[in-house]
């Protein structure tokens, strides 16, 4: 069966050609990288600013439940913290999947370019993805930063929640690369962030501890992968270790693999049109 007609839900093959992509946006990126990193840790800095220390000195501290069903009070500052860089790394991830890979792919037909080199479109898509989570990680870093900066935490763990935010991004960009392919147009974004992330943010314990939450509600935060992330990161930010962190670590894996694999059958898809 030749590349043309096979079937797109055929496994990745992606070649060691996807360096030479994800090399090709670097190169672009470096001309803007100090008002991409600006615009990026903005947001969550506010955030963590007018919530963390507007609002924590009203909360004071909140109880974060332990593996023994013990709660232990956390300051609300270091809880919110922990949850946002996960917010964060999701974030920088999903814009770049898809406002950016959407203009490469179809307003700016970089990608058709790139594909009358000797490149296949699983190359490119691999090499976006992993653009994006980059991005995740480069935006969690200089959070990072300036959270020991502040002295929100100085735990030596916190080097293992970089390597989960890591993961986070590419959880993140496989799944935000399957409505690139479906898109149409910008606008069609809008569904993506009002009816998954926003939702998302408010049911996997970012803001507020999720056992306040109704039990269904609890259920279905337990499905979705930013709850994983932030259980995971949350207790590196403690000093102490996740509990289930191989199951935890699975869920990500597991949504990047089915998401990057429909992602790139829905990408085949649309360009075999």
């Amino acid at each position: 069966m030749t590349a043309h007609h096979r079937s797109p839900w055929t496994l990745p093959q992606p070649t060691r050609r996807w360096v030479a992509v994800w090399l090709r946006n670097l190169l672009v990126w470096r001309k803007l990288a100090v008002p991409s990193l600006v615009g990026n840790i903005a947001e969550p800095l506010i955030w963590l600013v007018a919530f963390g220390y507007g609002m924590g000195a009203l909360v004071g501290s909140v109880g974060v439940a332990l593996p023994d069903g013990s709660t232990q009070p956390v300051p609300y500052l270091v809880f919110l913290a922990s949850g946002s860089i996960c917010m964060s790394a999701m974030n920088a991830a999903t814009f770049e999947a898809l406002y950016s890979a959407f203009s490469r792919m179809h307003v700016q037909k970089t990608w058709d370019g790139i594909l009358n080199a000797p490149v296949t479109l699983d190359d490119i898509v691999l090499a976006e993805m992993l653009w994006a989570a980059f991005k995740a990680l480069f935006t969690a870093t200089a959070i990072l930063g300036v959270m020991l900066a502040l002295g929100i935490s100085h735990s030596p763990k916190l080097a293992l929640a970089w390597l989960v935010l890591g993961l986070t991004g590419v959880t993140f960009a496989s799944l935000a690369l399957i409505f690139n392919a479906l898109a149409k147009g910008y606008d069609f974004f809008t569904y993506y962030f009002t009816l998954w992330l926003t939702p998302m943010m408010f049911v996997s314990g970012v803001f507020f501890p999720r056992e306040q939450l109704p039990g269904w509600v609890q259920a279905v935060g337990n499905a979705l992968p930013l709850t994983h992330a932030v259980r995971l990161v949350r207790p590196l930010f403690l000093d102490r270790w996740p509990a289930d962190a191989g199951v935890h670590l699975a869920v990500l894996a597991g949504y990047a693999l089915a998401a990057f694999w429909v992602a790139l059958a829905l990408t085949r898809r649309r360009f075999a049109r």
